[in-house]
């Protein structure tokens, strides 16, 4: 077993030079893809506005026809962009404060279930926040949804899907920024030199084999559960292994400090890449 203890590097350094930790969100930091869980349970008067009065028949099955329409471009093969660009024309017409208000109402919710949080992850997060790194979380989701997530992990920055607005601060569907596979790697190189730190100061966790760009554009790995692809990488490159285990998040979320995460380093060994679905 591999005991992540981070040394304080960071206390004498300014702010804008710390070392950076680099999380995806979803399956790495929490026990769900967020976009489709808020989707499924977003509130009817999210959509109301988008109808006539006499149609509210519309509203409340809005979400579950973007549902199945997400899921038929999954059964032709869509990959991750294509999903992601599809899941925002869902929400033309809508006003971007509204949406706000409902992703936090969503996160609030999901938080109290059972398990919302991947253990190994969370705590990770928690370790770098010790140590004085500065917590950066990186997702295709868009703000509405990860913002609650970064303030309740006390993530000091977000890196995600831009949403489009008009000058009415209604959605136009369209997204000014994406933020998926190599995204993310230029996204965080990008911030990365912005701040004047090098990248073996930077640290990544991701979930994903569309994550593995922004994995190689660090100093520091890891892969947190299972997926072929990046255990393929992980074992060739001797990256850390974390498991992708849900739990509370107690002593852990509520702090955003705690103990060391366990894992295992990865040993050279072969693995065969494979795919998961693309949302």
């Amino acid at each position: 077993m591999y005991q992540i203890r981070l040394r304080d590097t960071a206390s004498a350094r300014s702010a804008e030079s710390r070392p950076l930790a680099f999380f995806d969100m979803d399956e790495t930091l929490i026990s769900t893809k967020s976009m489709l869980d808020f989707l499924r349970h977003a509130p009817d008067s999210l959509w109301a506005s988008l109808h006539a009065p006499t149609s509210i028949l519309a509203a409340q099955t809005r979400g579950q026809a973007g549902i199945e329409q997400l899921a038929e471009l999954g059964r032709r093969g869509a990959g991750r962009a294509e999903m992601n660009r599809a899941y925002y024309q869902l929400y033309a017409g809508v006003a971007l404060c509204a949406l706000r208000s409902a992703g936090r109402d969503w996160y609030t919710h999901f938080a109290s279930r059972p398990a919302p949080y991947i253990t190994a992850g969370v705590a990770a997060l928690a370790e770098h926040r010790r140590a004085g790194h500065t917590v950066v979380l990186v997702s295709g989701s868009a703000h509405p949804f990860v913002d609650p997530v970064a303030e309740a992990l006390g993530a000091g920055l977000a890196l995600c899907t831009e949403l489009e607005v008009d000058a009415k601060g209604l959605l136009t569907g369209g997204v000014t920024r994406t933020m998926i596979g190599t995204d993310k790697a230029r996204a965080v190189t990008e911030l990365r030199e912005r701040l004047g730190v090098e990248a073996r100061d930077c640290f990544a966790y991701g979930d994903h084999a569309s994550d593995l760009p922004m994995l190689q554009a660090v100093g520091t790995a890891a892969v947190v559960g299972e997926d072929p692809a990046l255990l393929h990488h992980a074992r060739r490159e001797g990256w850390l292994m974390l498991p992708g285990a849900c739990g509370d998040g107690r002593g852990v979320v509520s702090s955003a400090a705690g103990g060391g995460c366990r894992g295992t380093r990865a040993e050279p060994g072969p693995a065969e890449p494979g795919t998961t679905p693309p949302l």
